[in-house]
């Protein structure tokens, strides 16, 4: 995050910023000036739309953009592809289990077919985003999101996925600000490509 803050400071001229202040004050203050950027922009949308355009894996999510811009998970491609792979994946456990109309867990409670689903859709997000080098860690809680039931229908789901495209914009926008070489789509650098493993 320091980068992205640095950055920023020297675009808009503000290197006074980095004297004058302890370098963790300034950049908490910047991670809750994002924070709730990030979170106010998806509320306005869902307000405007009447659509849930707000979901809980999109907070880790805009962490890990304006943090550590730099890591392979915090790609456009790692979090459109890891954040599709867990809704893709709690749609298929819920499939899997009948699970498609029985409610929210919250409301009807964890049952044998719920828990099976929640696991099921855990591991097909964990497994899958590896063999795809494509890990982005929010995603796990995407695919809860949709196994609990809590977003099931289709267009809840495809609305999921334009916050999330909504989101990497903003983080392009201010990383791109800041100076930073944040990728339009794949990590750019051999070292933000810690994930991929060599096989063999």
């Amino acid at each position: 995050m320091s980068d992205v803050v640095l950055g920023l400071a020297r675009r808009l001229r503000l290197r006074s910023l980095q004297r004058r202040y302890n370098s963790t004050l300034v950049l908490g203050v910047f991670a809750l000036l994002n924070g709730c950027v990030s979170i106010a922009l998806m509320s306005v949308i869902a307000l405007l739309t009447r659509e849930p355009f707000v979901f809980p894996s999109l907070g880790p999510t805009a962490f890990l953009l304006f943090y550590s811009p730099h890591t392979a998970a915090a790609s456009p491609r790692n979090t459109f592809l890891g954040h599709l792979v867990g809704v893709v994946c709690g749609y298929v456990a819920l499939s899997a289990f009948g699970l498609l109309h029985a409610g929210p867990a919250l409301s009807t409670g964890i049952t044998v077919a719920r828990a099976a689903a929640a696991g099921l859709s855990l591991g097909l997000t964990a497994g899958i985003m590896v063999w795809l080098r494509v890990p982005h860690p929010p995603a796990g809680a995407t695919t809860l999101i949709v196994s609990l039931g809590i977003l099931t229908r289709p267009d809840q789901l495809a609305i999921l996925m334009v916050g999330v495209v909504i989101l990497l914009a903003q983080g392009y926008a201010i990383n791109r600000l800041a100076g930073l070489d944040y990728p339009l789509w794949a990590p750019t650098s051999p070292a933000a490509n810690e994930d991929d493993v060599a096989d063999g």
